[in-house]
């Protein structure tokens, strides 16, 4: 079992923090999710808290897509429920490593939304 800290990474990191300002792609995170331990002191690094603010901000925007999208009465791309989901650092490494090689260029965001417009269809 990876280390108990960094599925915490992943749980704070899906509670809607604010995102990075540079887009950064899913080779960037893997390579920099790669470096860091996983251990209890994973939570002190600058990198793990950029990370958390990059999975949180993509998380974010693709909420705030879903919400836009039903306020100006289309059908949105994800239905995600309200609320938290649950998802752990092992499952969003798991999901960015599944990742065709020649396709991790793409954002962070990107690959979320993709991800969520699969796991959360919105009913036609």
């Amino acid at each position: 079992m990876k280390a108990a800290a960094f599925a915490v990474v992943a749980a704070l990191a899906l509670s809607a923090l604010p995102g990075a300002a540079a887009a950064m792609s899913v080779q960037e995170f893997l390579t920099s999710a790669n470096r860091i331990p996983r251990n209890p002191t994973a939570l002190l690094r600058s990198d793990t808290r950029r990370l958390m603010n990059e999975i949180g901000g993509a998380f974010k925007a693709v909420r705030d897509d879903q919400a836009a999208a039903r306020a100006a009465g289309r059908r949105p791309a994800t239905c995600i429920p309200e609320g938290k989901i649950s998802l752990s650092a092992e499952q969003i490494l798991a999901r960015f490593n599944a990742i065709p090689a020649q396709r991790r260029n793409i954002s962070v965001n990107q690959a979320v939304r993709e991800w969520m417009g699969e796991r959360y269809p919105c009913p036609a």
